[in-house]
């Protein structure tokens, strides 16, 4: 077995699609973070540097190099989120642990020109989906700032479990923010797996009901 069983991996539902990183997506990844600082700045980790200053094309390339060191190490699985075919947002598995644990982290955000349109729930559903078939995890978890209603919405609506609620628990945006657990193991979404709780929901739904945020 290795490191990262069953990775790289490249998944698609409809229009979304998860693939790993690419050198040249830096164009696509610098311009989608630097149009969406409203969007997603409030839900970033702190940073000294202001959002444009860490969001050019060089910026990639360092990012992109800690990715693959991470993926080398056994320790993330980063997807590019596409729409499409386009750049639209990024969902990593990451702080994943193995032996007797086999959990993951799951974090997310999405081009808010794009929300509403299901793509965070339809990827974070595939990359579930992967991580239990195909990666040996047992356990997903998600770690949400209580006020992030949007970000909420997307697990509350794949069925993931609110588990906990730990008070300053990431430095986000200039400051200690409390943040809501969420988990789901592979018992929770056998035989079928996520994505098929997924499509039955968004049947029942009307059009242009999803909501999507980033996870923190």
């Amino acid at each position: 077995m290795t490191a990262l069983p069953g990775w790289p991996a490249t998944l698609a539902e409809g229009p979304v699609g998860l693939r790993p990183h690419r050198i040249r997506d830096a164009r696509a990844w610098s311009d989608v973070r630097l149009a969406n600082e409203e969007w997603l700045a409030r839900w970033e980790p702190t940073s000294m540097r202001p959002w444009a200053d860490r969001h050019r094309v060089s910026d990639y390339y360092e990012l992109y190099r800690s990715l693959r060191r991470g993926v080398r190490l056994g320790q993330i699985m980063p997807f590019v989120v596409t729409y499409e075919d386009q750049f639209v947002g990024q969902l990593t598995l990451g702080n994943i642990v193995r032996g007797a644990f086999c959990s993951a982290y799951a974090g997310y955000w999405v081009d808010g020109r794009l929300a509403g349109h299901g793509i965070i729930p339809t990827a974070l559903a595939m990359a579930v989906d992967f991580s239990f078939a195909h990666a040996a995890l047992h356990r997903i978890e998600v770690n949400i700032r209580p006020e992030n209603t949007s970000s909420r919405r997307v697990v509350e609506k794949l069925g993931f479990r609110q588990e906990g609620f730990h008070p300053r628990y990431l430095h986000i945006d200039g400051g200690w923010r409390d943040h809501v657990g969420y988990a789901l193991t592979v018992e929770d979404v056998a035989p079928a797996g996520l994505l098929a709780r997924w499509r039955a929901a968004r049947s029942d739904r009307p059009t242009g009901a999803d909501s999507e945020q980033s996870s923190r």
